[in-house]
């Protein structure tokens, strides 16, 4: 879990960087929540962006505390500029691997402790959790997973133009009504993953966004990048589910199921 949820945030910060290097056109909608214009958000875009792919490298090189700590909130704020600057806002929960995974990660690293000063020593890969540490996890997780099914699933149902290119492009000839099936099936995922994950189950999904998020029509490499919150919970969540994590850990949520 541990260098699954690192490389999640490092792929959300390099690729939301790159947006930030390649001056995404959408962004200066955002900036216009702050009073920013046209002009100078292009020149900003950069700049932010480079910092954010040097945060996704130091994530992978020496992953401090800040990181996934400013990630929260930098997460949290970059994907409610979408409701704030007109967009649905499921747009913003759809976004909650963003903000969700550093926070996972950061519960599993038993937070910052007490003492701030801590915010500047690295992460370290701790294979002695105790239960109330994987149970606070895998609640964490489980409640990021719902957040992004039932996001897509909501816009899907919406019809997103984004999406409607999607499947189009894919070559299905009724694209709303693929929109609408595939985003019935997504909120109903959200709830059981909600309800009573099921191990195999998570890994279809992992596998299904993974799938899905290839096919952007533009920056299809970088999207697939950033999102890389959605892709590394479900995965977590994956080996959260192991059922030979803990004893406590397994008779308190797979004992109706077994693995061979």
């Amino acid at each position: 879990m541990h260098y699954t949820l690192r490389l999640a945030v490092a792929m959300c910060f390099i690729g939301h960087g790159a947006f930030g290097i390649i001056t995404k056109a959408i962004w200066c909608n955002y900036f216009a929540v702050f009073g920013i214009g046209h002009d100078t958000a292009y020149r900003l875009m950069p700049l932010l962006g480079s910092f954010d792919i040097l945060m996704g490298i130091g994530m992978l090189v020496y992953p401090i505390r800040a990181i996934p700590l400013w990630l929260i909130i930098w997460g949290s704020l970059t994907a409610l500029l979408r409701p704030l600057s007109g967009e649905p806002f499921a747009e913003f929960i759809e976004r909650a691997g963003n903000f969700g995974v550093p926070l996972a990660l950061l519960i599993l690293s038993e937070g910052v402790g007490k003492n701030w000063r801590n915010i500047l020593t690295p992460l370290q890969a701790n294979t002695n959790i105790d239960n109330k540490t994987y149970d606070r996890v895998l609640v964490c997780l489980r409640i990021i997973v719902f957040l992004l099914l039932a996001g897509h699933g909501w816009l899907n149902i919406m019809e997103k133009k984004g999406l409607l290119n999607q499947y189009t492009s894919l070559g299905f000839s009724n694209a709303d009504k693929t929109a609408l099936t595939i985003g019935v099936c997504e909120i109903f995922a959200a709830f059981l993953v909600l309800i009573r994950p099921w191990r195999p189950l998570i890994l279809a999904f992992f596998i299904w966004k993974m799938s899905s998020e290839l096919f952007y029509p533009h920056y299809e490499l970088f999207e697939w990048i950033e999102r890389g919150g959605s892709y590394g919970v479900l995965l977590a969540l994956w080996f959260a589910l192991d059922p030979n994590a803990s004893f406590q850990f397994k008779n308190k949520w797979n004992a109706p199921f077994s693995y061979s």
